[in-house]
């Protein structure tokens, strides 16, 4: 008898560097364990997608101060704590490189390279005035009702 295809999926609500790291970690070992990976990215969790260099697009005033508050990309999140003025993330990051420890955004292009679902909510999307261009190449677009489809057979559910 075929074993059944393990699903795991992690819902990123968070905007924070290292929590964005432990969801691209788990996330990648899953795909690893040949479990069928969903990340449904929502809220500050979208700045992961981000492009650092979007195409200059026609924004209302509101969506364009948004996107210039929010960081622009993965490797410009920020920490959850010990942020020490600026600090915090470019010492983090610098212990990573002397351990040999994958970026954040190394870690996304692995995730892409096994697979992994990254879904992008539409509905912050419109909130927060994002637009599809401005997200990485390869990300899916859906609502909650697709996270939940894929949530609900999943073997692991994680809310990060």
């Amino acid at each position: 008898m075929a074993q059944e295809q393990k699903k795991t999926t992690i819902v990123l609500f968070s905007g924070d560097y290292d929590k964005a790291m432990a969801a691209y970690i788990i996330a990648n070992g899953a795909a690893a364990y040949d479990h069928e990976v969903t990340i449904f990215h929502t809220f500050w969790g979208l700045n992961a997608l981000r492009k650092e260099n979007p195409p200059a697009l026609k924004k209302g005033r509101l969506e364009t101060m948004f996107a210039k508050m929010m960081p622009r990309g993965a490797d410009k999140l920020g920490l959850s704590n010990m942020q020490f003025g600026g600090m915090g993330p470019k010492m983090i990051k610098q212990v990573m490189k002397k351990h040999n420890a994958l970026t954040l955004p190394q870690l996304i292009e692995m995730a892409e390279e096994q697979d992994v679902k990254m879904i992008a909510c539409t509905m912050t999307m419109d909130l927060l005035g994002l637009q599809k261009e401005e997200l990485l190449d390869g990300v899916e677009y859906a609502g909650v009702a697709a996270y939940l489809g894929d949530a609900e057979d999943g073997n692991v559910n994680l809310f990060i």
